[in-house]
């Protein structure tokens, strides 16, 4: 029952995360990349740490104990990535940058074997390898020939770039982070980034002045900072607190499924293609997510 909780926390980030690419790419007409990304995470980080004071207290000796630990997640995982996924999205489309941003299972379980010493079991392997085929599926529209086609702009880049201090940030958290909940890694270093987000943003001309941004593009901003950054990033973080980098990352193959959806309720058709490579997305999350045999080890997840 615990694990079927944690699935059902890392669906609710894949489904916050993924309309997240489209509300940001609504929010680069009004916002600069960094000013959006200091407007999320300064107001989701007053709210976490109401969350942590209620569920959890404030506790100060692990906050001291893991001081340096919430500052270098905080730079890498929230400031490096939110700066480089709002800057990204400017000169890519929010189907590209959730194609990108799918790749965090690879590079995770890559990092998580080295850094961690993680070990994925041959079924967690296959549900990875029928995400990513569900993926490749969707972004060549069913057909092979299209990866001719295919080319990388400045925005994929930067992308990619934002996928890399995620990975970096899901798993040191789990490396640097001593007797600390997932709940308080989360505040502590959101907060820490947040931090470095307002005060980068006082140099950063925005498009518009604040007066004429609209009610709209604000709400973009309060769901990215409520749903996908509260809520979001403190059930990836118990994701990988209780499941294992590995299993959890393979969350994020759902996420391009879910910004098709967003695409499809704004009037954009979903094809063939897309439709099969969806249901081999949710597949693969469901194989690499199934519970392990009772005695296994955390660690070899």
């Amino acid at each position: 029952m615990k694990r079927l909780k944690i699935y059902a926390m890392l669906a609710g980030f894949s489904v916050f995360t993924g309309a997240s690419f489209d509300l940001a790419k609504y929010t680069a007409g009004y916002f600069s990349p960094l000013a959006a990304a200091a407007w999320r995470f300064g107001l989701a980080a007053p709210a976490l740490l109401v969350l942590l004071h209620a569920t959890e207290g404030i506790r100060f000796a692990p906050v001291r104990r893991n001081a340096l630990a919430y500052a270098a997640l905080g730079v890498v995982g929230i400031f490096g990535f939110s700066a480089l996924f709002f800057w990204g999205l400017r000169y890519t489309s929010p189907v590209n940058g959730a194609l990108i941003m799918a790749l965090n299972p690879l590079l995770t379980s890559v990092a998580g074997r080295f850094i961690l010493k993680d070990r994925m079991t041959p079924r967690q392997t296959a549900g990875l390898g029928a995400a990513l085929a569900g993926v490749a599926i969707v972004v060549l529209h069913g057909s092979p020939g299209a990866i001719r086609t295919l080319s990388f702009s400045a925005g994929d880049l930067l992308l990619f770039a934002a996928n890399l201090c995620w990975t970096g940030y899901g798993v040191l958290g789990r490396r640097l982070v001593r007797d600390g909940s997932a709940l308080s890694t989360t505040a502590y270093s959101t907060l820490a980034g947040a931090l470095c987000l307002i005060a980068a943003a006082q140099f950063a001309p925005s498009p518009a002045p604040l007066e004429r941004v609209p009610l709209g593009s604000w709400g973009a901003i309060a769901f990215m900072a409520f749903f996908t950054s509260v809520l979001g990033y403190s059930w990836w973080n118990k994701g990988m607190a209780e499941i294992g980098a590995g299993p959890t990352s393979v969350f994020f193959n759902a996420v391009p499924v879910v910004t098709m959806a967003v695409s499809l309720a704004d009037g954009v058709p979903v094809t063939a293609a897309q439709a099969v490579g969806a249901l081999l997305v949710l597949s693969g999350v469901w194989t690499a997510a199934a519970p392990l045999p009772a005695g296994r080890r955390r660690g070899e997840s």
